[in-house]
């Protein structure tokens, strides 16, 4: 039996009922999405390590025995303990190495699998509200809009949109949940930490909406072409609020292994 959703307009009224392709009732495996989102995201590590001469740029020498001093190596003519890795300004006992390889490996097939089932994982309500999402309960699974929804070009219609929709009480979750990050990564540009909310997938590369959604704290645009296990279920936990456009619905019913 075939499925069918609901498509919203512009205005949030459904204006017409499409048949929901089969790739959204692809088998739910958590296992192989964890599997992919993790490997994706050690494939996009940087290799990094200090300088092979890092600490050792001193003229150091031991004072030996009888001296009354720790047999440390010091700075000639400072006195000061340095180079060996125990003293204060020493160098790195066991530092990470640019050689170390982070990437991991996860064969085609196994890819397609999770792309497939964490899409399958967006048109079940039961998936989305186990991840976090807040929505309205009478909305229908997928969520579907018109094409001319992707030429909004300003925030405040966008979220004029998702509010007649019923799912602007996640755009609130999200920017509840902004919090200052712990740790040194507040010195390097990434203070803030916002939880992640919408994804809207369109089929046009160059729509208005890919400017306009990007000021709403963790909304996403993403073209049909540039969606993975690692958007679709971040952190590997599957079930992302997700709105399809009508067009992008039918390029995704066109996939196939």
């Amino acid at each position: 039996m075939t499925i069918q959703t609901n498509v919203y307009s512009i205005d949030g009224n459904i204006i017409e009922k499409i048949d929901v392709p089969a790739i959204f009732e692809a088998a739910y495996r958590p296992d192989i999405i964890k599997r992919a989102v993790l490997a994706a995201a050690a494939n996009g590590r940087q290799p990094y390590g200090p300088a092979k001469m890092s600490g050792m740029r001193h003229a150091v020498s031991t004072r030996g025995k009888g001296t009354g001093s720790s047999r440390a190596q010091r700075i000639h003519g400072l006195g000061k303990a340095s180079e060996s890795p125990n003293n204060v300004s020493g160098r790195r006992a066991h530092p990470p190495v640019p050689e170390k390889v982070w990437k991991l490996k996860v064969n085609r097939k196994e890819r397609i699998i999770a792309r497939e089932s964490a899409i399958a994982a967006t048109a079940h309500a039961e998936c989305v509200k186990a991840r976090g999402h807040r929505f309205s309960e009478d909305i229908s699974f997928p969520i579907v809009v018109n094409d001319t929804v992707q030429n909004i070009s300003t925030t405040s219609d966008i979220h004029n949109l998702l509010k007649k929709i019923g799912i602007d009480c996640d755009i609130d979750r999200a920017k509840r949940g902004t919090k200052i990050r712990a740790g040194r990564g507040k010195m390097r540009n990434r203070k803030y930490r916002t939880p992640t909310s919408i994804l809207f997938v369109v089929s046009d590369d160059d729509a208005p909406i890919l400017r306009g959604a990007c000021n709403l704290p963790g909304v996403q645009v993403k073209t049909v072409n540039s969606i993975s296990a690692a958007i679709l279920a971040p952190g590997g936990d599957a079930g992302r609020l997700t709105v399809y456009t009508k067009s992008s619905i039918a390029s995704i019913g066109e996939w196939s292994r």
